[in-house]
């Protein structure tokens, strides 16, 4: 039996396999189920929880300005995070967390298979590249196997509290718009994976 996003969301409003389900709302990404790119983030917030959506706070914001400003919209690109519930008071989440909700992101990019994986922040390049620092590689391609690569990038909340970071992001949105121009040009199939391999 085949998946989709939305099956895939149903499932998760019924899962309990995280204890932070008793306190906060289930979030799936959402966007473009063909998109090339997919950003992924650390965990959702007070906003996100409320509105069980991601990246819709200040942080959202600014994320959907960095988008505009290399010509993308929410609609052009797929928005997702490593922990799938806020985590109390916006701590940040734990390994244990992160291991519990990772089958549902590796569903998602089953799903949605992208071309390029923008992580936002160490926690969610952590998942793919664990010995990498955002410090040291954001900005810079990353080859994760012969179809994907990975762009790593700051997290959007980090310049809300580092002003200093504003400019280092759109940077580093200009370097991520050159490599889409210069190596993503056609648009994926669709693509869904067996039932199986999400948590029951």
């Amino acid at each position: 039996m085949e998946l989709t996003l939305p099956a895939l969301q149903e499932k998760l409003r019924e899962w309990k396999g995280c204890p932070l389900h008793e306190t906060a709302n289930a979030v799936l990404g959402e966007g473009n189920p063909h998109a090339e790119v997919m950003f992924i983030g650390e965990a959702p917030g007070e906003q996100e929880d409320k509105l069980k959506r991601p990246f819709v706070g200040p942080a959202g914001k600014f994320l959907d300005e960095l988008l505009e400003s290399i010509g993308l919209k929410r609609s052009d690109v797929y928005i997702s995070n490593v922990v799938k519930y806020r985590p109390p008071a916006n701590r940040e989440p734990t390994d244990e967390e992160k291991a519990q909700c990772m089958p549902w992101l590796q569903a998602e990019i089953a799903l949605i298979k992208p071309k390029v994986i923008v992580p936002l922040g160490r926690h969610a390049l952590g998942h793919f590249f664990s010995k990498l620092s955002i410090t040291a590689v954001h900005g810079k391609p990353q080859k994760l196997n012969d179809s994907v690569t990975v762009f790593p990038i700051y997290h959007p909340a980090a310049a809300l509290h580092n002003g200093g970071l504003r400019d280092s992001l759109f940077e580093d949105f200009k370097a991520l718009k050159q490599f889409l121009d210069e190596h993503v040009r056609s648009p994926n199939p669709e693509v869904r994976i067996p039932k199986s391999e999400v948590p029951s």
